[in-house]
């Protein structure tokens, strides 16, 4: 496709397939034990997986009420200690909450967007990898992706729950990272997602000290910045730092 001026605080689906990799990448690079890998996941058209077009998942991070995250365990306990950061677990508790993140491009907006789940913790079976099976099975296993044994998709009211209070505050304050429901444009289920309508405002601005060479690439780590707060995802610093 063609090129888009970053500089307006918009990216072309080019520049938002390379500056997804950079971040996969990078965060790969900084060694963050505390969260799972951000991945590239390619679409799949028939079965076929795309050259072109895909979204960037985080995926299996736990949370239990008010924003606190739960440590990596290697027993089958939930530990009774929070820590600071967003955490991948083994096992968990009824009262901890399991969390999938996807960044997806916008065609409409050309910006990304941040599309999010979260439900009880148990047996997590990704949407991703139901796309691998046979066709014949598909529908029923549609209906269980994504879902615990016993769990159930939790609401926003329920995700509300979760978050801590300086994500709730720029929920309620700030005009363009209100919470809206669509269905996932890769996915076609239902999820939360952070309304894109001021995000080229915000970008333009953020971006405006980088220069013309590492605005695309850093363009989705300066994003998630500022995305990920609103959801209660905190990102390492040194993501979106130049290099």
């Amino acid at each position: 496709m063609g090129g888009s001026s970053v500089c307006d605080g918009t990216l072309s689906l080019d520049e938002f397939n390379a500056s997804a990799r950079a971040l996969v990448t990078k965060w790969r690079g900084i060694d963050v034990d505390a969260l799972p890998d951000w991945e590239w996941r390619p679409c799949r058209k028939m079965g076929v997986p795309s050259e072109t077009e895909g979204f960037v998942a985080l995926e299996g991070v736990y949370r239990t009420r008010a924003g606190g995250q739960i440590e990596e365990s290697s027993d089958d306990s939930v530990p009774d200690d929070a820590v600071e950061h967003d955490t991948s677990v083994q096992s968990s508790r009824d009262n901890v909450h399991l969390y999938d993140f996807h960044i997806v491009y916008s065609f409409s907006y050309k910006v990304p967007v941040l599309y999010f789940q979260g439900l009880q913790a148990g047996m997590h079976i990704s949407e991703h990898y139901c796309g691998y099976l046979l066709p014949l099975f598909s529908f029923l296993i549609a209906n269980i992706c994504n879902l615990s044994l016993g769990g159930q998709l939790l609401t926003l009211d329920e995700i509300k729950k979760d978050l801590p209070p300086h994500s709730l505050q720029l929920l309620n304050k700030s005009k363009w990272t209100f919470i809206t429901r669509e269905e996932h444009p890769h996915l076609s289920r239902p999820w939360f997602t952070l309304h894109p309508c001021g995000t080229s405002d915000w970008m333009k601005l953020l971006l405006h000290k980088l220069g013309d060479k590492d605005r695309s690439l850093q363009y989705l780590p300066a994003w998630l910045s500022v995305a990920g707060q609103a959801v209660g995802l905190k990102i390492p610093l040194k993501l979106y730092c130049s290099s």
